[in-house]
């Protein structure tokens, strides 16, 4: 268990960012409210994601919806949870991508069951074309998914 130590230390603290995040967003920028940071690139929004990644069902208004996602995301988590334990920690590209996918899908989990929604606040955009709204979780997500592919790929002979 110790050598799990300083995963689980990043994943609390990758968690906490994004919950403090989300606090802060929530208590400082209006619904729907927009901060411009650097004008025509990045603002901070506040929106709220009932559905999943890039707003997928999220104009859906029933609970089951809710209740399948969290669930779905239960059980992914589950399965990273179950492949970061098997994963020595000599391999730590796969240790740190892990890592990254729990903390994101665990900050986001948190929200979804206690909001029923994920609040997303980063926005990035180039004049008219915006990319989706997103939030640290997602980020740790993305980036940790980029470098599951990545570490499988140079494992490869």
């Amino acid at each position: 268990m110790k050598r799990h130590l300083p995963f689980l230390g990043l994943i609390a603290g990758l968690v906490a960012l994004d919950q403090a995040s989300k606090a802060a967003v929530a208590r400082f920028v209006p619904f729907y409210g927009n901060v411009g940071l650097i004008p025509g690139f990045f603002a901070i929004s506040h929106i709220h994601n009932k559905g999943a990644i890039f707003g997928t069902f999220s104009q859906s208004t029933s609970p089951v919806v809710t209740v399948l996602l969290a669930a779905a995301s239960l059980f992914a988590m589950a399965m990273v949870v179950v492949y970061f334990f098997k994963t020595p920690a000599s391999q730590l590209g796969m240790k740190l991508a892990l890592t990254l996918v729990m903390a994101g899908a665990l900050g986001n989990l948190i929200d979804r069951l206690a909001r029923g929604y994920v609040i997303d606040f980063l926005e990035f955009h180039v004049k008219r074309a915006y990319f989706p709204t997103f939030n640290v979780a997602d980020s740790c997500i993305t980036i940790g998914a980029m470098l599951l592919i990545l570490t499988f790929f140079a494992r490869r002979p």
